[in-house]
């Protein structure tokens, strides 16, 4: 299987990380035999978070026995030194190891720094000097806050959102981790599920230094990515056409789905429901467009237009208005 390094943590991982996100969405049993499968089948790079629900107990209750042969990333997104210990300790308590490969801080709103009066990074260092963790890294949504992660120095991992739809500005982030000998995690290679070929989002990244964690909860997603080891798919003139047209396609503002406008404060459905037109025309409709869908689009209705899912989104969208936009699409559909 093909390994990269992870830049100046010295750490080889699987090209095919597992992202264990998705897997809060399946029962233990389901999950414990997708990741036991995922290990013996050569994966040894999982990546989890706090904040994914029961994730990290799952991989705890799946790989604990083969810890020494895997290397684990999780996250916090807390603010405050109390909220990092108590993350910490319950990572490591649900995941039944004393120590943790890659701890990140989970998309926070600034660049936790030493002396910038969180005492976030500071915390950081102890927990290393504890043993706790091995390597610092950061996620993030904002190509502001990755550039000034990565200039800074502190960081040894940047785990951000990257796939075929990438700017020339997402590239040259890439192109900046691997000249300061920072390993470049990549998120959303599927674009939150907006992409819908795998095979052409494989074989665009394997251009790029880059380790891709593929967000897995079916088995047959495990197999799909487990046959590009034998079989890699290449970027040939048919997928180089695809993304092409890919890109003219989703050009402009779109939601990836991440979530962190969320909550909304009158209970929309934030992430879906402003991209619901992609989701309808590439993803199975039924679905979205059943009486229970139906109702969450209908909420767009109650929307006060405080703007705080605008002032939350990483991208920098209109995220009302592109909730309006989404619903006078969706109801085309109903007719």
């Amino acid at each position: 299987m093909e390994m990269i390094r992870l830049g100046r943590t010295e750490l080889m991982v699987t090209k095919n990380g597992f992202g264990a996100l998705p897997v809060q969405r399946v029962d233990m049993e389901t999950a414990s035999v997708i990741l036991r499968k995922a290990y013996d089948n050569g994966i040894n790079y999982f990546d989890t978070a706090r904040a994914y629900s029961d994730s990290e107990e799952k991989i705890g209750k799946s790989l604990a026995d083969v810890r020494e042969n895997i290397i684990i990333s999780t996250k916090t997104m807390t603010k405050t030194v109390e909220g990092f210990w108590a993350d910490l300790e319950t990572s490591l308590e649900k995941m039944k190891t004393d120590y943790i490969d890659i701890y990140q801080f989970h998309n926070p709103p600034f660049c936790p720094k030493p002396g910038d009066g969180s005492g976030l990074y500071e915390a950081m260092v102890e927990a290393k000097a504890q043993g706790k963790i091995r390597h610092i890294g950061i996620t993030s949504h904002s190509l502001a806050i990755a550039q000034e992660a990565v200039e800074s120095g502190l960081y040894e991992t940047l785990q951000f959102p990257f796939s075929y739809l990438a700017s020339e500005k997402e590239e040259a982030l890439v192109h900046l981790c691997r000249e300061k000998d920072v390993g470049f995690i990549c998120m959303k290679a599927l674009a939150g599920g907006l992409i819908t070929r795998s095979d052409v989002a494989y074989a665009y990244l394997a251009q790029f230094p880059v380790a891709p964690i593929w967000g897995i909860q079916k088995e047959w997603e495990l197999d799909e990515f487990l046959s590009y080891n034998e079989n890699p798919p290449a970027l040939t003139e048919e997928r180089l056409a695809y993304i092409e047209k890919e890109k003219q396609e989703l050009a402009g503002e779109f939601c990836r789905g991440c979530g962190y406008c969320m909550p909304c404060p009158v209970g929309i459905e934030i992430n879906n429901c402003a991209r619901m037109s992609l989701l309808l025309r590439r993803s199975p409709a039924a679905g979205h467009l059943s009486e229970a869908g139906q109702a969450k689009m209908k909420k767009i209705e109650e929307c006060i237009e405080c703007g705080q899912c605008a002032a939350k989104c990483p991208y920098g969208l209109d995220t009302p208005n592109l909730l309006k936009k989404n619903y006078e699409d969706y109801k085309t559909f109903l007719k």
